[in-house]
């Protein structure tokens, strides 16, 4: 699973060859969470209200990274690590 940015704590993550829709995997402490790239709505997991607030702020100012990352994934080619938060 590599690891495309971490901040906080949180580290947000793709698989390769992973189901649709696209989406990414946070996982904070003992949390694990799916989120979809266009609705950032967790369609597995969850995560504690705080963490998801800042992985939902993150994923918005990053979607087209998202994007990018998914489609490069799905092609088995390396991802680009994304800025964390500040």
């Amino acid at each position: 699973m590599p690891r495309i940015c971490e901040f906080y704590g949180i580290v947000i993550a793709m698989f390769y060859n992973d189901h649709e829709p696209p989406h990414f995997h946070a996982i904070y402490a003992e949390f694990r969470a799916s989120i979809t790239i266009e609705t950032m709505e967790a369609i597995q997991g969850e995560l504690p209200r705080r963490a998801m607030a800042l992985v939902r702020e993150w994923a918005a100012a990053h979607q087209d990274e998202l994007s990018d990352n998914w489609s490069k994934a799905r092609d088995h080619a390396p991802l680009k690590r994304i800025e964390p938060l500040p």
